[in-house]
């Protein structure tokens, strides 16, 4: 028996931000990425809670730290917070749920409604109950997975990412990739979730190239905005795997964004799962999904698993040199010796990364290793 609980409401689609106008004598804490500070985004969010007390939150940074939660939490209880509302890209949503967790079990702090509205199409953040944290003296990043933290509504409105950089798009959008194929293959998959991930897949392949060429193509950043949620919802029914283990770990050493070293790991990552150049070990259960992945992004179609598996890391590579992103390590701007320092802390971060446990395949040490080097 499974159960499939879908917590978020989504309000979707033009306009949507200004149904917070339904909020009445609330204290609403506004969450958000300091250059959204004086732009229009929270001018208009502002205009729209004239009806109740505003206080706004901008001590934000990507992967946000433990000293910034800490920070926002003693200003909620301040303020006497009973509505949060999350407005940014992954860090800020991801750090609105930690003040939400920890406020409320240190007491200060009840929360009666949580909107989460992203400002980039990526992390899938708004529907989902993980949020990443990190923690500066180890270098490390630590999910927080629990249903405490699930927003109560999500805002989907175009025009909030209309403006996101060319790059950043690319970046995100990649990690919508990842996201929707690591649930497709995770070992705690169903098929609800195996739907939304096939949309999610076709969606990156039919728009992102075409929102990172042209940013104000509307469509393509609708779609890519509504694949960012499809994705998210698809693994916070599944949970990820090894590609988002290793992405965390390294990304806390090295300090690549975090799209940019999933779409760095995703080719390596699928020949590994499929142990694809292993014929002994080949595995057919796995390459079958990778595979008919491979058919619904419309290049062709096969009935042969190996040949699909290919199919489908030749074109993630395709893609992502389609959007300039870099294919090693070296590629980004680190230096060998900088990896190879760092090594020892990313196999075992890894491996202790809680997404790694839904991995497909069992993961070793050694395996990571290989995985790392591959991509130097």
């Amino acid at each position: 028996m499974e159960i499939i609980d879908f917590k978020t409401k989504l309000w979707i689609g033009d306009y949507a931000l200004a149904k917070l106008q339904d909020l009445h004598n609330k204290h609403v804490f506004v969450v958000t990425d300091p250059f959204l500070k004086d732009n229009g985004i929270n001018k208009q969010i502002e205009e729209y809670l004239k009806n109740s007390e505003c206080e706004l939150f901008t001590d934000i940074v990507p992967d946000p730290p433990i000293d910034r939660i800490v920070s926002g939490i003693q200003k909620m209880a301040e303020f006497h917070a009973d509505t949060i509302i999350a407005v940014g890209g992954g860090s800020a949503i991801d750090a609105a749920k930690a003040m939400k967790f920890f406020g409320e079990r240190a007491g200060d702090i009840k929360i009666e409604k949580f909107f989460a509205v992203p400002t980039t199409s990526g992390t899938g953040s708004e529907v989902t109950n993980f949020s990443i944290l990190t923690i500066p003296s180890t270098e490390t990043k630590v999910p927080l997975i629990t249903d405490e933290i699930q927003p109560d509504i999500a805002i989907l409105d175009t025009d909030l990412v209309m403006s996101v950089p060319s790059q950043v798009t690319a970046d995100t959008g990649l990690d919508v990739l990842t996201h929707a194929i690591e649930s497709y293959v995770s070992s705690n998959t169903n098929e609800i979730a195996n739907v939304l991930s096939e949309k999610a897949v076709n969606l990156v392949f039919k728009y992102l190239e075409k929102a990172y060429k042209n940013g104000d193509d509307r469509e393509a950043r609708s779609k890519m905005h509504l694949a960012s949620c499809l994705a998210g919802m698809a693994f916070n029914l599944t949970s990820l795997g090894i590609n988002h283990g290793i992405a965390h770990a390294a990304g806390a050493r090295l300090h690549v964004p975090h799209g940019r070293i999933n779409a760095i790991l995703l080719p390596e990552v699928i020949a590994f799962n499929a142990s694809l150049d292993d014929y002994d070990a080949f595995d057919n259960e796995t390459a079958k999904k990778y595979m008919y992945l491979a058919n619904c992004i419309g290049e062709g179609t096969t009935t042969n698993s190996r040949i699909g598996t290919q199919s489908l890391i030749r074109q993630i590579k395709r893609l992502r040199q389609k959007l300039n992103e870099p294919a090693t390590l070296t590629e980004y701007g680190l230096t060998k010796e900088t990896v190879q320092e760092n090594k020892q802390a990313i196999c075992e971060g890894a491996l202790n990364d809680q997404c790694t446990a839904t991995n497909p395949k069992k993961v070793t040490f050694a395996d990571v290793t290989d995985i790392l080097a591959k991509i130097i």
